[in-house]
């Protein structure tokens, strides 16, 4: 069962919000010392003026009565003695004001920095009242027209005897409370230094348990994660990560987890297919290697067959030929009729020689000879071979005419390619009635042109005529099994020529010029 967790993100969060939680107080409880020990500084060096404000108060009173003694020594008239004590006074009293002021701030301080002061201010606040009522009753004798040495002496004595006590009463209390400032401050620091330690243990604690708590659990976790997609990258799909917890990486383990299990079953679906592709692969392969012995066998007989019809054909060929020859000799009237018969066997005897030629061509035996010959007369022995069926198709033959080209190649298979290509002329465009061939030479080639007038081919069958079993779509095109053209253009190619095809020859014109180009001989 899963249990419930916060998401990482918010633990994440928490964490850092603890983190700077404590920082904050850190911060405040530094800020907060440091205006408390700013306090007592002002509190201690305020002290310390009001210190130094008796210490002028003292002078003043000594000046006062080194003065007021004088006078009385001096007899002088009491005009005279007020005017020397009437500026010592009036800086006496202006010393007192800024003293009670003093006093009433060092109050107010004493009660912010929660010192318990109250009595002690209270036992100074009377010490200066009974100082200024000593030295004002004093002040007031001396300015006054009495002039009884004795007496105003015994008021200057008086004074003397009363005030010091009374000014060391409060300077003691305003050192008590200097040194009990000093010594706030000194336990402040104190506090201060333990409230740091402490607040510095307590980032510690929370950052050790931060990272032990949840920062290294997410690292082990993490490292989980690059172990299953390390063995997902070596195709093994066989991971089982914990989905224990529903937080953003509990959810990318259940993720990875289904990713890893959809990979097994596909991997397992293509393993499957692999193993039935390869079934089907071997039983093709047993299949076609069957098929491919049964057709080496059909072919073997195929050419045994040709090879002996072939020598059936010969002997019987060869003994007309010796007849024809011998009756031509011993009957001088009836040579004509056997110099027909042994041109007609002779014609017979190269069809034999073609046929085996053409056997061996499709077994990939072909036997090319390359040697010069005559293209032009070459062109009219296929012609005249084709004579009798140009007529029997009621058409009409004419050329070529003009000089010899010589060229250099086969010219048996030549002269085959030639007579093939009227044939196809006769079987395909016999609706035309003619057929022209030309011989000439081009671009260094003797080139051969067969041209009907027939219904000719469509341009989208002239790209793939040359191909092996592709046929024109004219109705004369189931005479024939569509080799002729792909083999003419296989033979011609391996003479270093080529043959291309124009349908129509011309623009306003109808049929089609099949053109053969052999190069020319060099020499």
């Amino acid at each position: 069962m899963r249990r419930f967790a916060f998401s990482l993100k918010a633990r994440l969060g928490i964490g850092a919000g603890l983190l700077g939680l404590v920082a904050l107080i850190g911060a405040a409880v530094t800020v907060i010392g440091m205006n408390r020990v700013a306090e007592r500084l002002d509190a201690a060096l305020a002290a310390e003026h009001r210190i130094d404000r008796y210490a002028v108060l003292s002078t003043q009173i000594a000046s006062f009565i080194v003065v007021a003694s004088e006078s009385l020594q001096s007899d002088l008239s009491p005009e005279i003695r007020a005017g020397r004590l009437s500026n010592l006074s009036d800086n006496i009293e202006t010393t007192f004001k800024r003293l009670r002021v003093d006093h009433a701030q060092a109050v107010v301080d004493a009660d912010r920095l929660g010192l318990n002061e109250q009595s002690r201010r209270a036992t100074q606040s009377l010490g200066i009242a009974r100082m200024e009522a000593l030295f004002a009753s004093t002040r007031d004798a001396l300015l006054s027209d009495v002039t009884n040495q004795e007496r105003l002496q015994g008021h200057i004595d008086s004074f003397s005897i009363g005030f010091d006590p009374l000014l060391n009463g409060v300077i003691t209390g305003e050192l008590r409370v200097r040194n009990e400032v000093l010594a706030g401050i000194t336990v402040l620091r104190q506090r201060l230094i333990y409230v740091a330690m402490g607040v510095s243990v307590a980032t510690v604690l929370l950052l050790a348990l931060f990272y032990l708590g949840l920062v290294r659990p997410q690292f082990h976790r993490l490292n989980q994660l690059k172990g299953a997609a390390r063995q997902i990258s070596q195709d093994d799909f066989d991971i089982t990560l914990p989905e224990d917890r529903r937080d953003e990486i509990g959810q990318l383990f259940t993720e990875t987890n289904r990713m890893a299990s959809a990979l097994a079953a596909r991997r397992s679906d293509v393993e499957d297919e692999w193993a039935r592709l390869n079934e089907t692969i071997a039983a093709r392969t047993k299949a076609l290697r069957a098929a491919n012995e049964a057709l080496a066998l059909t072919d073997e007989n195929r050419r045994r067959f040709f090879a002996d019809i072939s020598h059936e054909l010969r002997t019987p060929l060869t003994v007309i030929l010796m007849e024809a020859q011998i009756g031509r000799k011993a009957a001088p009237d009836a040579e004509a009729s056997f110099e027909t018969i042994e041109s007609r066997a002779l014609r017979l005897n190269r069809r034999i020689d073609d046929l085996l030629r053409i056997a061996r061509s499709e077994s990939g035996k072909l036997e090319l000879t390359a040697a010069p010959f005559d293209l032009m007369m070459a062109t009219r022995e296929a012609a005249a071979n084709l004579d009798a069926e140009v007529k029997s198709a009621g058409m009409t033959l004419t050329g070529p005419n003009g000089p010899s080209v010589m060229v250099k190649g086969d010219a048996n298979w030549v002269r085959q390619i030639i007579g093939g290509l009227i044939q196809n002329a006769i079987r395909h465009a016999r609706s035309g009635g003619k057929i022209n061939l030309g011989v000439h030479k081009q671009a260094g080639m003797g080139r051969v042109d067969v041209t009907d007038n027939g219904p000719g081919i469509a341009r989208e069958d002239q790209q793939a005529i040359f191909q092996r079993f592709a046929q024109s779509r004219s109705a004369a095109a189931s005479e024939g099994f569509g080799i002729g053209l792909a083999f003419a253009k296989w033979v011609v190619e391996e003479q270093g020529g080529e043959i291309t095809l124009t349908s129509p020859p011309m623009d306003g014109q109808t049929g089609t010029k099949v053109t053969v180009g052999i190069p020319l001989d060099p020499h």
